[in-house]
């Protein structure tokens, strides 16, 4: 994932040429089962070193990345997520980018220092609300800062009396109670956007290869894994986590 090889036929040829230095090379049919089987276990392995990196933080960010699957015209011919109802995929609209795509989508929750702590993938047509109903489980004592996609009333009271947790977001232009947006908060916000930028560059997350839903949770997680290992070289480095590129180096 790092030096950006994310096809399992890519990858197996490449390593036809250490044949000799690996003799007992499983199968790409074993590679595929078995990371799956392990990929709960490669996010508590991330989730230790992100304890290591960020684990006092007090601030978060938050934020949704669409992950599509194909487009909306062969969504009917798509068999992805059609067995199981909790893993299915749906239709859903992205603001900034201003168009309708078929698949999940990505809720993420980074530390100002730029290192994913939780995420989770839902159906595209879930509402960013709703995903905080997570946070209040995981969270408590804290602040997080989102987008106007997460503009509640009712969500930032409910989080303040369940967890202890204050909801920063922007107002919307036409609302009475408008004011300026903190320019902390919303230099800070940009951190987790520069953290999906990163995974859609060197990472490429928006290319889907899976042709079933553990297969492409499996490559979510190895991605996103993939970039806190890269953080945790420089954070023991003494390097700039940012500069990921650059971590093997």
């Amino acid at each position: 994932e790092a030096v950006g090889i994310d096809s399992e036929s890519l990858l197996f040829a490449k390593l036809q040429e250490y044949r000799m230095e690996i003799p007992n090379l499983i199968s790409r049919r074993q590679y595929n089962n078995r990371r799956k089987i392990t990929s709960s276990l490669c996010n508590v392995l991330r989730e230790r070193m992100v304890t290591d990196m960020d684990g006092d933080e007090d601030y978060f960010c938050i934020d949704s990345k669409p992950i599509e699957v194909c487009r909306i015209a062969r969504s009917k011919r798509c068999c992805m997520g059609k067995k199981d109802f909790g893993k299915a995929l749906g239709v859903g609209y992205c603001a900034s980018q201003g168009m309708y795509y078929y698949g999940y989508k990505l809720h993420a929750i980074c530390g100002l220092n730029g290192v994913i702590h939780s995420f989770n993938l839902t159906k595209a047509s879930v509402h960013d609300i709703h995903y905080l109903k997570d946070v209040k489980v995981d969270y408590s004592n804290c602040t997080v800062i989102g987008d106007k996609g997460y503009i509640s009333a009712q969500v930032q009271l409910d989080l303040f009396e369940t967890a202890n947790i204050r909801l920063e977001v922007p107002f919307r232009c036409n609302q009475k109670e408008w004011k300026p947006v903190f320019l902390a908060f919303a230099k800070a916000r940009k951190r987790i956007e520069t953290l999906f930028s990163q995974l859609c560059d060197q990472f490429m997350i928006i290319r889907n290869y899976a042709k079933d839903t553990d297969g492409l949770f499996a490559r979510i997680i190895g991605k996103i894994s993939a970039l806190t290992i890269l953080q945790y070289i420089n954070y023991k480095n003494e390097k700039p986590i940012g500069r990921v590129k650059y971590a093997l180096f």
